[in-house]
Order: C-alpha cells, then structure tokens, then sequence
C-alpha cells in the first residue's frame, strides 16, 4: 500500500508553469493520495476548480476536499437566481477504497498585520482500506510563525490520539439505522508542516530526541516515518526556493501512529517532480 503527499502550489510548477497533469502524472501508482494548496475560484490559477480537476485524473478514486480557507468571490444573477463563486484554499484526500466519513478540522490562528495568514486546517479521512479501517490527514501548517504551528499541533494531536474518545464523525448513529464508523487508532498526518527537522515545532510533533536512545514509539506522539526507516540525511528536501534554487529545505512529512509504525516498508522524496515548489513524500506499508 502506497501513500503519497504533495503540496501542488495551486497547480504551478518550478518553471512557473500552471500543469495539473504534470503534478498527476507524479502520482502515478499511488493508493491514497494527501494533497495541499489545492484551490477553488482562485485568482492565481484563473478561478481553477482543483478539486473536480484532480477527481477527473482519478477517475476510479473516492476523494473529499476540506477547504481550510473560504471566501466570497464574486456573484450575479443567472436564469434569476443568484449564484455565488467562492475562493477556497485547502486539503484533498483521494483514495482506491471508499471513505467512510471525513471532517475540516481547523486549527488554531492569529491574526496578522503585515504576512498573509489563512485558516489552516487537516481533512480527515477514515478509509476503508484492505488491511484494515484508518485514517489519513492531509495537512498544511502555518508558513510564518513556529508559536502559531506549535499551537496547531497541539490541536492536531489533540484530535488525531483522541479520535476514538471523541467518537469521530458520528456516534449513536444507531438510533436512525445509520452505519457505525469504526473507531480506528491507526492514522498517518501527511502534508507541509512548514517546519525542518529537530526545530522546536518538529520536537512538540514526534517528540524530543534523546541522546541515548534517540526516539522511542509512543502511543502518544506520532512517528516521522522517513526518519524512523533511516530514509531522511543532512541533503534531505521537500522544498525549493523558486527564485534562489540554491535555498532548500525539508517541509514535507508522513507521521504515522505508534500502531501503524511495524506495517512501514519504505519512504522516499521524489526529487524528480517538477509540478510544484514541493516535492512529493511517499511512504509504503508492507
């Protein structure tokens, strides 16, 4: 089972070109896709509905779209009704199995004066996948202030642990004949937290790094899994600064639950996408 998460930057590549088929064809062979800064009726693309783009390039995939970020963007009467476009900012999750339930889960923000600073959120996917129910989470962090993704964090967690007890999209279902959604522990957080390896953010995520034993799986902190199979060195990167390509760093991660971390096969950066400033993080389960 492999998963892949992308960051697509709206659609635009490295050479600045707008190629969603370029991002999708990077995908090929993936299971469950996380992906981020995916887009509805945004000015930089010309309005581009990502969504209903990438679902048409995986035309045989469940998908959900949590847009973190919604704002008006234009209206008129058509046929005597009015119709509004929104501009939406946020997380795709599409999958091969059927997604049980999903949720927007925001997360915590302050406002800003001088730096663009959007509602960030995760969308949750309970999946019904072969090895058994678990979630993903497509993720995207603020990009400005490590406080404020330290408090996101905190709240990430938060909702990831405490899923069971919170009883997820819905509990008691029973009561109108509806499906029970299982109440999985297994879950993998994906996407651009906007942090590098062992900063104060990246600690309060997988933990403090011991000098002895280095990291232990927890049930109570999740597990970079690139970092746990030894796949991530000083060279590593997830990120390209478009106009100094000489400035480069590592942004993008999976972390998975303390259960899931035995089921870990293989990880790897595609170095070789060009569809975006991002590049995409594979991980596979054996």
């Amino acid at each position: 089972m492999r998963f892949v998460s992308y960051n697509i930057q709206y659609g635009f590549g490295l050479d600045g070109n707008y190629d969603p088929e370029r991002i999708a064809r990077s995908l090929t062979g993936a299971d469950i896709i996380a992906l981020q800064e995916v887009t509805r009726g945004w000015p930089l693309n010309n309005g581009a509905d990502l969504p209903e783009i990438f679902a048409g390039y995986f035309p045989d995939y469940h998908w959900v779209y949590g847009p973190a970020c919604d704002l008006h963007g234009s209206s008129e009467l058509i046929g005597g009704r009015r119709i509004d476009r929104r501009c939406q900012f946020g997380n795709m999750v599409l999958s091969r199995w059927p997604i049980l339930s999903n949720r927007l889960l925001l997360l915590p923000r302050t406002r800003t004066f001088e730096k663009l600073n959007m509602q960030r959120g995760a969308t949750e996917a309970l999946i019904d996948a072969p090895g058994g129910p678990l979630r993903v989470y497509s993720v995207h962090l603020d990009h400005v202030s490590p406080d404020e993704r330290i408090a996101q964090i905190h709240a990430l967690i938060a909702r990831a642990i405490g899923f069971s007890r919170e009883g997820g999209a819905m509990s008691g279902g029973d009561q109108f004949h509806l499906p029970r959604p299982p109440l999985t522990e297994d879950f993998l957080l994906m996407g651009d937290f906007n942090m590098e390896p062992e900063s104060p953010e990246y600690c309060q995520m997988a933990g403090t790094l011991d000098r002895y034993y280095g990291r232990t799986v927890r049930a109570d902190v999740p597990t970079d899994a690139l970092a746990h199979i030894g796949r991530i060195t000083p060279d590593s990167h997830s990120w390209i600064n478009v106009s100094r390509p000489q400035q480069r760093m590592l942004l993008d991660y999976c972390f998975v639950s303390g259960s899931l971390v035995h089921r870990l096969k293989d990880g790897w950066i595609d170095y070789d996408a060009q569809g975006s400033d991002h590049l995409p993080v594979w991980v596979e389960f054996g």
